[in-house]
């Protein structure tokens, strides 16, 4: 079958179904503690679903290098749950009520209860990945985890700041793209791969990831309240600069400048409304020029796998970046 041809989610989904379903068995065993706070916040987080979409990379990958056993899921189980804990911690950061559409785990056990669920489910998913006995894969996790702390370190430090594109895009990198690129490095290390191919996937995972959190910051200044599941703008409401604001601020006037920055300022929209934001964005094209450069990583993720065999596998990954730029929430 060619590579070339077409594929949908349904078609993904078969192909991992079994996995997948296995995979939330797991998350939900993995995630009992013998404190029942850690065990409620823990099922209130995975009930609260998700795309699963980096333990389904890690699988596809796997998958890639016709790895045979049980570790992808164990793993893919892994990595959501580091997912699901870098959540809880930043929602706690960034005062946030809501997710996926519904109150935030924060808001119903409080801060404090929450940031220690948060750690347990760190050093939860390094006990399960400690059963694959081998180090790569855990300097790999290790080496994550430090660059997802680190930042948000820096996005903290940068609140209320008009950085640099360079600047967002080594954010964006430390918080979503490195860990889709373990997500894929880690099945490549399972499945055997030679060091070139394990490269290879992991620059995909790379630029899909970055495309994917570009999409996503387009996204929460364009879609509606009911589809995000949180308010609209939340990233300017709580001083952060995406990249179609950076965008903006390199063309814009002084008066246009001073707007945005009274809401980074005041973290609030206070004589500022949204709607102006975005005739501000649009009369520059930032919308569209963020989201042409998300295309762009799509189309570096497609060619970053061109150089294996031709599966269905492959037709699911290629897919995957058409996916995350179209995608509307």
């Amino acid at each position: 079958m060619s590579a070339s041809a077409t594929i949908n989610g349904k078609e993904i989904f078969d192909l991992l179904r079994d996995d997948l379903a296995a995979l939330e068995g797991e998350f939900g065993h993995d995630t009992v503690a013998g404190v029942q706070a850690i065990t409620e916040i823990g099922e209130y987080l995975r009930a609260g679903g998700g795309k699963r979409i980096r333990p389904a990379l890690l699988l596809l990958s796997s998958k890639l290098f016709n790895y045979q056993g049980r570790g992808a899921v164990r793993l893919g189980a892994v990595v959501e749950i580091i997912h699901t804990a870098t959540l809880v911690h930043d929602d706690i950061i960034d005062e946030a009520k809501t997710r996926r559409g519904r109150p935030s785990a924060n808001t119903q056990w409080g801060n404090s209860k929450c940031v220690l669920a948060g750690d347990w489910l760190y050093m939860q998913a390094f006990k399960i990945a400690v059963q694959e006995r081998n180090f790569r894969i855990l300097d790999t996790l290790i080496e994550l985890t430090q660059q997802m702390v680190e930042g948000e370190l820096l996005q903290m430090e940068k609140l209320g700041q008009l950085i640099s594109l360079d600047e967002h895009f080594d954010l964006i990198y430390r918080k979503t793209a490195c860990l889709f690129s373990v997500c894929m490095r880690l099945g490549a290390i399972l499945g055997g791969a030679r060091p070139e191919q394990e490269q290879a996937v992991g620059q995909y995972g790379h630029d899909l990831g970055m495309a994917f959190q570009i999409v996503d910051d387009v996204l929460d200044l364009t879609a509606a309240e009911e589809v995000l599941g949180k308010p609209v703008a939340s990233d300017l409401r709580e001083g952060k600069v995406t990249m179609a604001v950076i965008h903006t601020l390199e063309r814009c006037t002084e008066d246009e400048r001073a707007k945005i920055q009274t809401i980074l300022n005041e973290r609030a929209f206070n004589g500022v409304t949204h709607v102006q934001i975005m005739d501000i964005l649009r009369r520059y094209g930032s919308l569209e020029a963020a989201t042409d450069h998300a295309a762009r990583y799509a189309e570096s993720a497609q060619k970053a796998i061109c150089c294996f065999p031709d599966s269905e596998i492959k037709r699911a990954l290629l897919w995957a970046p058409e996916f995350v730029v179209a995608r509307e929430k």
